[in-house]
């Protein structure tokens, strides 16, 4: 997301001038989320750097907090990690106005040194160490201030202190900092794609990821690139987690290495070469939808939508792999669940906007401009916070800036202070965050799957696969369908061109590619035929596609964390106010072409709405196939509620002792074991009953209702005397 569309208190540069100030605690994420982009785009790495922000954050303000509020890291046992504390050498002062100040001075410290460490080699360096040193000085303090003596120095050197502990942490947490993140085992076992030139450039196995080589590349952040990027976090598994438990672990052996892969879904569908297969083929039917998308990024098509929250629900529903394909709309575009019985769009959506009680008005824009749109919006593309930094935005902006003054946990009891809310927000998400990327990165360095511009191009180069009596069939190539995916002939305009005769290959109705634009501010590539075995996904030419492999998405399960923990958070499945959105003007907006062709305001009623676009936008950016998606939603669902459930161990443990204690995290595949023994038995039964009639949402409110009653002893009574798998 570019600098201009952050909130309208920070400016680009500096953060400095503000309409309405923000909390200290606020002005540092943004300006950790500045430095996300002035650096190369790296979802783990910044996702890890998001979460330390958070827990010094956090740790400054509890340090000076005198509620049963816990320390993550400071005085603790952290992960095996001691981090020495002497609570009683610490001056806390009496006067909560003296103690807010002592928690802003150290949380500005801790972030500065931690920035300061972090992104220090980053290709923008040096506009971001100019931020965070402008930002102490607007917040009259020195940078220079070195000591970590917080018995006598206090709060400046409790900063100091606390960023120097968990810097040193980091340099053993299993991240490999120590030599730029690299990976100590994986090596990829497929020769990198060239994609400027036709074809895989030799891919064996249409199932494994390729390396993308290009004479000119410039990763998702715009950053410049002189070779080709290996894959990011194959290994990212080995990292210490936030809410990740033993149960939710696998380990498992490939090529002499080990993984360990979190939320492990079992291997993707493959691809037979030897077998004669059209769409029905499960992985053929998967990249065969990713193409079908791509015939929409044009709004020349004439194809209207109503993409506003009276059309565009997602209800939060998880598709099988054995019933993916009744959950997507393979040949128009989105859910199936926005289209009525009789195949039409729209009119499926919310009926009201609960806050305000009338009906969400219309919001109709070209199919091709909405599919374009959203692509290039959650791609974080130039200039990108990443996914993770993605939602860290949208919280600042939509509920932190939105419900100033006015924060209550889950929505529910005394109103918050601004400083206080923030630090356990950020906490949160910043752990369901890293979470979400050691999971997806996990799965996603053991299963090594293939990218769609890999196996689109695949079986574009080998032909057809519908009719061995024609010319160029392989039973691995792509089906021939009439008016979309045709064999090129004599008369075809397309039977020479790149100065070499194409009769016999196939060509595909698609956007046409980056080729097709000189210059992106005036030019659209637009919708026709190409060359299928010169597929480009909607994606600048400089990219190509992300440099690991794609099993799973980390878009959804980044999203889909998100959209649970703030459902949990704000104690409602609605963005405040029951809407959220944001603008893309007219031929003002993409990067790599011209448009949209109008003004487009993205529109969302729940998180839950705006976690499925994230997760859409993929498949029209070209990056990811369904089978790729309906697993990382699975998995972020697991990971945000859980984040949320043991961050409130920490922050309200008053509160979460009603909810499980101790930091158990219970989830559905051990619904009922609420101490954590392993099954359900009289122990949770003893615990439900503590939880009995409240009001809070929770492991114990085990139907959804948000409140604890009959129907969930209930359902607790059908666990009775079960063990857990």
């Amino acid at each position: 997301m570019k600098c201009w569309l952050a909130s309208a208190w920070l400016l680009c540069l500096t953060g400095l001038s503000v309409l309405a100030q923000p909390t200290v605690a606020h002005q540092w994420s943004e300006q950790v989320l500045e430095a996300i982009r002035n650096d190369f785009a790296r979802p783990t790495v910044h996702a890890r750097n998001l979460y330390h922000s958070s827990i010094l954050m956090y740790d400054c303000w509890t340090a000076y907090d005198t509620t049963q509020s816990s320390a993550v890291f400071l005085g603790k046992n952290y992960d095996g990690f001691f981090c020495p504390f002497n609570e009683a050498a610490l001056d806390v002062p009496a006067d909560l106005a003296l103690r807010q100040e002592a928690q802003e001075v150290a949380m500005s410290y801790a972030m500065y040194r931690l920035i300061e460490h972090r992104y220090a080699e980053s290709p923008q360096a040096e506009s971001t160490m100019a931020n965070i040193f402008s930002l102490m000085i607007f917040l009259e303090l020195d940078p220079n201030y070195v000591s970590m003596d917080y018995a006598n120095g206090g709060a400046p050197a409790l900063g100091n202190y606390l960023a120097a502990q968990l810097i040193e942490y980091g340099m053993g947490d299993g991240s490999n900092e120590a030599n730029d993140f690299a990976s100590t085992c994986y090596t990829p076992r497929e020769p990198n794609i060239l994609p400027e030139v036709p074809g895989t450039s030799g891919l064996q196995d249409p199932n494994l990821w390729q390396a993308v080589e290009l004479s000119f590349a410039i990763d998702q952040s715009g950053e410049l690139l002189t070779e080709t990027p290996p894959f990011l976090g194959p290994e990212w598994g080995e990292v210490a987690g936030f809410a990740l438990r033993d149960s939710n672990l696998t380990v498992l052996e490939r090529d002499s290495c080990t993984y360990k892969v979190w939320h492990n879904p079992g291997p993707p569908v493959h691809l037979d070469t030897n077998v004669f297969s059209g769409f029905d083929d499960p992985w053929k039917w998967n990249h065969g939808m990713v193409l079908s998308w791509s015939e929409h990024l044009s709004p020349a098509d004439g194809v209207m939508w109503d993409i506003s929250p009276a059309s565009l629900k997602y209800d939060g529903s998880l598709p099988a792999n054995e019933g993916i394909d009744e959950f997507y709309a393979w040949e128009d575009g989105g859910l199936l669940a926005w289209y009525d019985d009789e195949g039409n769009f729209g009119g499926q959506g919310h009926a009201l906007n609960p806050f305000t009680g009338a009906p969400y008005a219309p919001n109709m824009v070209a199919r091709g401009d909405y599919a374009r749109v959203i692509a290039e919006f959650w791609a974080d593309g130039p200039d990108s916070e990443t996914p993770p930094g993605h939602w860290f935005t949208l919280l600042n902006e939509f509920i932190l800036d939105a419900q100033a003054g006015e924060h209550r946990w889950r929505g529910q009891g005394p109103i918050i202070d601004d400083l206080e809310f923030d630090v356990k927000a950020y906490l949160a998400l910043g752990g369901a965050m890293h979470d979400c990327a050691i999971a997806a990165w996990s799965v996603k360095g053991y299963y090594d799957y293939s990218r769609p511009v890999s196996g689109i191009r695949y079986m574009a180069e080998h032909g057809q696969s519908s009719d061995p009596d024609l010319p160029n069939y392989h039973p691995a190539g792509l089906p021939l369908i009439p008016g979309w995916i045709e064999m090129i002939d004599d008369a075809d305009p397309l039977s020479f061109a790149y100065d070499e005769d194409q009769v016999g290959k196939i060509k595909v109705r698609c956007w046409k590619g980056p080729e097709f634009i000189e210059v992106p501010l005036i030019d659209e590539a637009g919708v026709g035929w190409t060359l299928a075995d010169r597929w480009w996904p909607y994606q600048r030419p400089s990219f190509v596609t992300p440099p690991f492999a794609g099993y799973v998405s980390g878009h959804s399960t980044y999203s889909r964390a998100a959209a649970e923990l703030f459902e949990l958070l704000t104690g409602s499945e609605y963005w405040p106010g029951g809407l959220a959105e944001w603008y893309a003007p007219m031929n003002q907006f993409f990067e790599l072409e011209e448009g949209p062709s109008t003004n487009v305001s993205l529109q969302w009623a729940t998180f839950m709405d705006a976690s499925n676009e994230s997760a859409l936008s993929r498949m029209w950016g070209g990056i990811h196939p369904p089978i790729d998606d309906a697993p990382g939603r699975r998995i972020g669902k697991h990971a945000g509620i859980n984040a949320f459930h043991y961050a409130e161990t920490i922050v309200f443990p008053q509160w979460a002792e009603e909810f499980g204690g101790a930091g158990f995290l219970p989830d559905d595949d051990c619904l009922g074991d609420f101490n954590g023994d392993g099954g359900c038995g009289s122990g949770d039964l003893i615990l439900f009953l503590t939880a009995f009639g409240s009001g809070w949402t929770g492991p114990y409110d085990m139907n959804g209702s948000a409140v604890v009653d009959a129907q969930d002893l209930l359902v607790f009574l059908t666990r009775f005397n079960t063990v857990c798998d």
